[in-house]
């Protein structure tokens, strides 16, 4: 029985047709509960698209904030799509990707940077532009890793060489721009860090509603930083807050954007 069916697109395992069209679209619109539920109900009722369906759920469970539940099922999961597609298939390289990034929200820092690292080296030895594209979000893990390591003229570095390959302006190039900001932001660079975040802010605009939704919160916490850095804080007060409520409206209390979120606006505040 052929366990897995293609897949068209960057952002989720389904084609037009595939019944894997519609938790991808509820993914895609913020809509992570029903996307899961929908997830699972094709994986229960179809094993051809079991596992695929399966890496959609784990992938909506983190969105909600159940880090170590998606962990625990990208982990299941693995074994899975290296038997069926094969350790450098797109498909298997992306899981991987999302699996590391979650890593990042359980605080598992250096296991993130190795993984995010070894994705990126075996996706830019792929021919097309998918593979390209899975390299450049692997770096983006890779990069925050880096940085929450405290080593953040590597994790600059890093953002530079990776925004110097990838000329695209979408939503990977922006998760890039928000994790060099995030260097120089932690580098007492501020003044630096703050054009950046704008610049970042600006191309944000410029993209649709649901490339900009997975990164809700994320450049307004780098502006308010920076503000802050800068002893701005009367600046810096309303972007933390709007970074708090767009993650919390995004992803829900438990996710750790929102933590952080949370904890930026208690720096302003003085708590």
């Amino acid at each position: 029985m052929k366990l897995f069916r293609s897949r068209g697109g960057n952002d989720g395992p389904q084609t037009t047709s595939s019944p894997l069209a519609g938790p991808t679209a509820l993914f895609q619109a913020g809509r992570y509960a029903e996307a899961e539920a929908e997830a699972r109900a094709l994986a229960a009722n179809d094993s051809r698209y079991a596992p695929l369906a399966l890496s959609v759920a784990a992938r909506s469970a983190g969105a909600q904030g159940r880090h170590a539940e998606a962990l625990a099922e990208y982990d299941a999961l693995l074994p899975t799509f290296g038997k069926g597609l094969g350790a450098e298939h797109p498909q298997t390289l992306m899981l991987r990707s999302n699996r590391a990034q979650t890593l990042i929200a359980l605080g598992r820092h250096a296991e993130c940077e190795a993984e995010c690292a070894a994705v990126a080296r075996t996706a830019a030895r792929g021919t097309g532009p998918e593979s390209a594209l899975i390299a450049a979000a692997a770096r983006i893990g890779q990069i925050y890793a880096v940085n929450a390591q405290d080593r953040h003229t590597e994790a600059e570095a890093l953002a530079r060489e990776a925004l110097a390959d990838h000329h695209t302006p979408d939503r990977v190039t922006v998760g890039l721009r928000l994790g060099l900001a995030r260097s120089l932001n932690s580098q007492g660079r501020h003044e630096e860090a703050l054009r950046e975040a704008e610049s970042t802010e600006q191309l944000s605009r410029s993209l649709s509603e649901d490339q900009r939704r997975q990164e809700a919160g994320a450049v307004d916490v780098a502006l308010a930083t920076a503000l802050l850095g800068l002893g701005r804080d009367a600046e810096a007060r309303p972007r933390a807050q709007a970074a708090h409520d767009a993650c919390v409206t995004a992803f829900g209390p438990g996710h750790y954007r929102t933590t952080e979120a949370r904890a930026l606006l208690d720096r302003v505040d003085g708590i």
